[in-house]
């Protein structure tokens, strides 16, 4: 498989399976553009199988092998992108090894005591993906890109509440579940309740501040690095505002952008 032929296989993945992810890397020039569906494509690897239906040891096994192939790259069309990505721009190996590492807590880790320990967490799933990708924008500023990463993460838990707790995971910290009285059989209803909303407020708030920090990264990039990033994350706030709006009802699934809604934000970020 060439290596064209393996970039045109990673950007159909993000096509179908990060349709918010495409929306912003639409924007890039042609190399970068396909470096980053790359990096996206190894993410999706461990996140399926992590999430998938295959017995715990056989996952572990799984995601060792995605890890050894950093090393030896296969001749699929992930790795092969991956590999071409990585020759052409300085993507830490660290912080495609932490996604793995991620992937592998969630085989043994499936509540967070408190925010710190969930911050670990992000770190490792998304921050890593924010400075992986931060080196194919061409910028050096690693703690804004992990920052925005985990704001992004933090908007995430939110959103998908209802698909963690079928897989058995809540990634809301438990002392703060405690503290807003609400409760994992809370959760099982799925009732709204006052007592959620106001835990979910305080969760939307502090992703908020992880975001605004985040943002701070768009200074150091060129003109259409700067325009992916902002997409990104006015479609990520563009889906916590619909959360809000709905009252935090996260229990029948989240919301769906339009792609007009999805366009306009694009175009928002082309008028900046």
């Amino acid at each position: 498989m060439t290596a064209a032929q393996a970039y045109a296989e990673v950007e159909r993945l993000t096509r179908r399976r990060a349709r918010n992810f495409a929306y912003g890397i639409m924007v890039l020039p042609r190399e970068k553009r396909r470096a980053i569906a790359a990096i996206y494509a190894f993410a999706r690897r461990v996140d399926d199988v992590a999430d998938g239906e295959l017995p715990v040891d056989e996952k572990r096994e799984q995601l060792e092998q995605v890890r050894a192939a950093l090393s030896s790259p296969g001749g699929d069309a992930m790795s092969v992108a991956l590999a071409d990505a990585r020759n052409r721009f300085p993507i830490p190996d660290r912080a495609l090894h932490a996604l793995v590492d991620g992937g592998l807590q969630d085989l043994d880790q499936t509540r967070y005591a408190d925010f710190e320990e969930l911050r670990g967490y992000c770190t490792k799933v998304a921050g890593a993906v924010g400075v992986a990708c931060v080196a194919v924008y061409g910028s050096d500023d690693v703690e804004r890109a992990e920052t925005l990463g985990i704001a992004l993460q933090l908007i995430n838990i939110i959103r998908d509440v209802r698909e963690d707790w079928e897989l058995g995971r809540v990634y809301l910290p438990q002392d703060e579940l405690a503290s807003f009285g609400v409760s994992e059989d809370d959760i099982a209803a799925g009732k709204a309740t006052a007592a959620w909303r106001a835990l979910l407020t305080f969760q939307a708030e502090r992703a908020r501040v992880y975001l605004q920090e985040g943002l701070g990264l768009l200074r150091s990039l060129d003109g259409r690095s700067s325009l992916c990033v902002s997409t990104f994350a006015g479609l990520y706030r563009a889906t916590l505002e619909r959360i809000e709006a709905r009252g935090f009802d996260v229990f029948d699934g989240p919301p769906q952008l339009s792609a007009l809604t999805k366009l306009r934000i694009v175009g928002a970020g082309l008028r900046r």
